[in-house]
Order: C-alpha cells, then structure tokens, then sequence
C-alpha cells in the first residue's frame, strides 16, 4: 500500500489482525488515535536492547527482525511480518528492551505510544484495557512456545552443567503453568 493511510484502511486492518481480537470498531478508533504510523528503510534499527522502551508495534507491511546481543555475537531471535506485534515486555512493565528491532525491507510499522495508552487506562478506556489484556495474552503464547522448545532441547542434551543451568527454570514454569 502507498501513501498515507486513512483510518478506514486502518481500522479494516487492526480488525483483521489477531492483537486486536476482541475489540469493535468503536473501540479501535479510540486506540488509533494514540496510534503512530512509522516508515522504516531496509535495515534501520527501530530500538536497541538495552534502551528504555517507549512504545508497543505491530508490522503494518514489510518486515522486521528481533536481535540479542550474545557472547558470540548478534544473534537473530526471529522475524516478524504484517500484522505481528513486537514490545509488549516493555510495554507493560517500562524496563529497558530485551532485544534490537530492525526493519528487514522497507517497512511500515503502527507505534502505540506508552504514555498514550497510559492516559487511556488512567481515564478508565476500555478499549486500552482490552488491548493491554491482548499483549498479556501475546506473551503468554509467546512464553509457552518457549517453555516447549527449551523442555525440547533440554531433553535432546546430554550435558549435566546444562541440565543444572536450564532445569530448575523449567521446574519453575511447569508447577506455574
């Protein structure tokens, strides 16, 4: 899509995109209004790890990539395309981004700004409370596929320092599962 987007191209969208799930069109025209549409050029990094996070994203159109820095180097964590949200960590809670972004292709991203949706929820919005419960809903998906893939790669290594590193982690989460 090129050029400006207008809000029913917008709200036909966020309707269609799973973050969004639950929310009527009423309600997504409240959020749109916090919202910030956001050019990337192939490779521009939208945040670092490790800076404070100001806003949540969902990819609109191209793609974006997750980086950790690693003892070994950059690492790829994964790739995000339309309609998938990234941010929520540092949504909810304010701490510093876990990971860099950057744009794979020339990307459009939506930004919702954390004092914006902030604002929302002080005044009691409904739509930013069905919006917030939605992130929660993101990381916990997000939480079990990692939980399985490391109970897989547990179970696939025959190393006693990795198995004490790695175990009791997974003990946690299965008796909090």
């Amino acid at each position: 899509m090129s050029g400006p987007l207008n809000l029913a191209q917008l709200i036909t969208f966020l309707l269609d995109t799973p973050a969004f799930s639950g929310l009527d069109e009423v309600e997504l025209s409240q959020l749109v209004h916090i919202m910030q549409v956001q050019h990337l050029r192939a490779g521009q990094v939208l945040f670092e790890e490790g800076r404070t996070g100001a806003a949540w994203f969902v990819v609109f159109s191209g793609g974006v990539e997750a980086i950790k820095d690693t003892a070994e180097g950059p690492r790829r964590l994964l790739e995000l395309g339309p309609r998938m949200p990234f941010g929520e960590m540092a949504m909810l809670d304010g701490a510093p981004r876990s990971a860099t972004v950057r744009a794979l292709v020339d990307s459009t991203v939506l930004r919702f700004p954390r004092e914006d949706l902030q604002v929302l929820l002080d005044a009691g919005n409904l739509a930013a409370y069905k919006l917030v419960y939605q992130m929660a809903l993101n990381l916990v998906q997000r939480q079990r596929r990692t939980m399985s893939k490391l109970v897989e790669v547990l179970g696939a290594v025959d190393d006693s320092r990795v198995s004490a590193l790695i175990g009791p982690l997974v003990e946690a989460w299965q008796t909090s599962a």
